[in-house]
């Protein structure tokens, strides 16, 4: 009587719907609120330095004679201060995370120089 109530079973499951998605061929559209990871708009910052010290964490490093901005992607949480201190909103949370990584990662971003203008 087992054999039947197994094969009741086995064949309800192989006709019927996925229960999960199949990833990574159908992937689920980000929640409104996710955090990802911060994306900086660097010709936008002027290397105020607010957000390296907001960081709880110390994942942010400004250096602003080079004009070089650093994250540490592994120290970063997430928890967006750097965000909401940045005066200039250069700073944003993307909804993709970052890519997985074996290695320590430092991000580094240089601010290039503008072109000087011809004056007549």
């Amino acid at each position: 009587m087992a054999h039947l109530t197994i094969g009741k079973i086995i064949a309800r499951s192989a006709l019927s719907k996925y229960a999960t998605r199949l990833y990574p061929f159908v992937k689920r559209a980000p929640y409104a609120n996710t955090r990802g990871h911060i994306v900086n708009d660097i010709n936008a910052c002027i290397f105020c330095s607010l957000c390296q010290k907001k960081c709880p964490t110390g994942a942010i490093t400004v250096k602003k004679p080079e004009k070089i901005w650093e994250i540490d992607r592994m120290k970063c949480i997430q928890c967006g201060a750097c965000v909401d201190a940045c005066p200039k909103k250069c700073l944003s949370m993307d909804q993709q995370y970052s890519a997985p990584s074996p290695a320590k990662n430092i991000e580094s971003f240089r601010q290039e120089a503008a072109p000087e203008q011809k004056q007549p």
